[in-house]
């Protein structure tokens, strides 16, 4: 893929005016993809969500996803959701290096942010977004998550929660295409980003981006998104990831 960072991205793709909406605007990456939306001109209204902001919202909870969704939809036509929450780490888990790590409540953990947000923003959103013309609900996943690349083990609770959330999405994705036939619903790899999440444990020999840049790839793969990709795994480059 060529630069994508030197002008302005324009996602021509999608119809003008509308409504982008960000999930974990207050990241590194949500808020790099938020500004980015900011900056194509494409939307009338460009709208983060996070724990700080106004309105906040409580990915833990689904009658807060559900209110920033109604929030989103009185905006107008929601064309782009972009979810960029997730969980690798905090100062009471690290990722698992053996099966003597695995925990229930530690693992509850990562699938109620991973996969369980997600699909309560899935359920709230996908329902609201129009039924004509492109329109997109893109979840971050990971290359760990898929099943069919797992070469070295560990990471359980990190991979286990990101393979269910691309099986939600695929799930999710069947049952838009009866509503919305050019709706799109799927999961995107950004790549390795210096990131608080990725910081810890470096760039394991991938090639490490910037959150502005992680972003630039991402809106560009978006804005090439056909329907037949609908339900798919999706890396930075645009190629499809073995579930």
């Amino acid at each position: 893929m060529t630069s994508t960072t030197a002008s302005p991205l324009t996602l021509s793709s999608l119809p003008s005016g509308g409504v982008a909406v960000v999930f974990g605007a207050g990241g590194g990456i949500g808020s790099a993809v938020r500004d980015t939306l900011l900056a194509s001109g494409r939307f009338a209204t460009v709208l983060g969500f996070g724990r700080s902001t106004t309105p906040a919202v409580d990915i833990a909870d689904e009658a807060s996803i559900e209110a920033v969704a109604a929030s989103a939809a009185a905006a107008g036509e929601i064309r782009l959701v972009l979810d960029a929450t997730g969980f690798l780490h905090d100062d009471r888990q690290e990722p698992e290096k053996s099966w003597r790590q695995l925990d229930a409540d530690k693992l509850a953990h990562s699938f109620a942010i991973n996969a369980i947000a997600p699909a309560l923003m899935m359920k709230a959103l996908l329902p609201r977004l129009p039924r004509n013309g492109k329109t997109v609900f893109a979840t971050l996943s990971a290359r760990v998550g898929s099943i069919g690349d797992n070469q070295v083990g560990g990471w359980y609770a990190y991979r286990a929660s990101k393979a269910a959330l691309n099986q939600l999405v695929r799930t999710a994705a069947i049952e838009l295409a009866r509503r919305a036939p050019e709706a799109i619903c799927v999961a995107l790899h950004p790549g390795t980003v210096a990131t608080g999440l990725s910081a810890p444990f470096g760039s394991g020999g991938h090639q490490l981006f910037t959150p502005k840049e992680a972003a630039a790839y991402l809106v560009t793969v978006i804005d090439g998104l056909t329907p037949a990709q609908s339900g798919g795994f999706i890396d930075w480059q645009g190629e499809a990831i073995p579930f």
